[in-house]
């Protein structure tokens, strides 16, 4: 078939409209939270997570009891209008120790995480932009503290310090920065090989510097991301070792004591239990399903 220039038709061209911006200039960070919104299931989460956060601080308001008070008439009473989650073996009431145990265990959480994503940052940054021996035997430290388990160290915390509160934080920081240090280690050295870095060092900035104003917030998405998970892991550690016996003495209450008292008398009144477990399971998939949407909106191949 013969083509020719009467089968077409010019419809026009506009080379302004070539020239124009059709999407809307954002920043790194704006764009994250564009598509952030797009994750119905994350924003869900992160609802949820700062309706726990507010009842921790609402919830024990709401009763007229302290979270240790006792009243011997009304033991192990099952939720009615007046206890709403119930009381349990020395009368107290439940709901108000479960978000009086919120504050605790949230509080125990966040601090641990704030404390192992400080010194993971800075352990790993300087490994990673140091290199050499000195990456290999800050490495090797941490595999040497990896390899004593959590529960010795919380033991040996325990006869130095006492239990308490200060103790679990202590030990749960321990052990948990490791990981960190190792991702923002990793960032680094793929980092420091970039022309941002050549151009600094070029321009006379010192390695301290050039850590804390190029490196570390170019890792900043890994690093939140990891901060999500490392928020629910502190929250699991804290109830693991109050169940067992090696967390807050009474009458203090967080998450892991109330279960493991509940535990003891799961049998003939599992509602003890029931509380406490419903909320850690809550808010540890909260945090689990709002760090897969962090990681889905922070990663810029993933852009659309």
């Amino acid at each position: 078939m013969n083509l020719s220039k009467d089968m077409f038709e010019v419809v026009g061209k506009d080379v302004a409209d070539y020239e124009k911006i059709v999407r809307p200039s954002l920043t790194y960070w704006a764009d994250a939270w564009r598509r952030l919104k797009e994750n119905k299931l994350a924003i869900f989460s992160l609802i949820l997570l700062i309706i726990i956060v507010v009842m921790a601080f609402v919830g024990p308001k709401m009763r007229p009891w302290e979270y240790d008070y006792q009243d011997f008439t009304v033991i192990n009473k099952g939720p009615n209008s007046v206890h709403w989650f119930g009381t349990d073996e020395l009368g107290r009431d439940i709901f108000v120790r479960c978000w009086e145990g919120a504050k605790v265990s949230l509080f125990i959480a966040l601090i641990s995480t704030v404390i192992n994503v400080t010194i993971g940052i800075l352990y790993g940054g300087i490994s990673g932009y140091v290199g050499g021996y000195a990456d290999l035997i800050m490495m090797r430290i941490i595999e040497i503290i990896y390899s004593i388990p959590t529960l010795l160290w919380v033991i040996l915390l325990m006869v130095v310090l006492g239990q308490g509160l200060g103790t679990i934080i202590i030990a749960i920081s321990i052990t948990g920065w490791g990981g960190m240090a190792r991702i923002v280690r990793g960032q680094v050295l793929q980092l420091k090989q970039m022309e941002f870095v050549l151009a600094a060092k070029t321009l006379g900035a010192d390695s301290s510097r050039i850590i804390t104003r190029h490196l570390v917030p170019n890792t900043m998405g890994p690093i939140i991301i990891n901060l999500t998970f490392q928020v629910p892991g502190a929250i699991f550690t804290e109830a693991m070792l109050s169940y067992i016996g090696l967390g807050l003495p009474e009458p203090y209450a967080s998450w892991g004591t109330l279960a493991q008292r509940g535990a003891r008398l799961f049998l003939i009144y599992p509602y003890q239990l029931a509380f406490p477990a419903v909320l850690i399971c809550v808010t540890m998939l909260a945090f689990n399903l709002l760090g897969d949407g962090l990681r889905d909106s922070l990663d810029p191949r993933l852009r659309t």
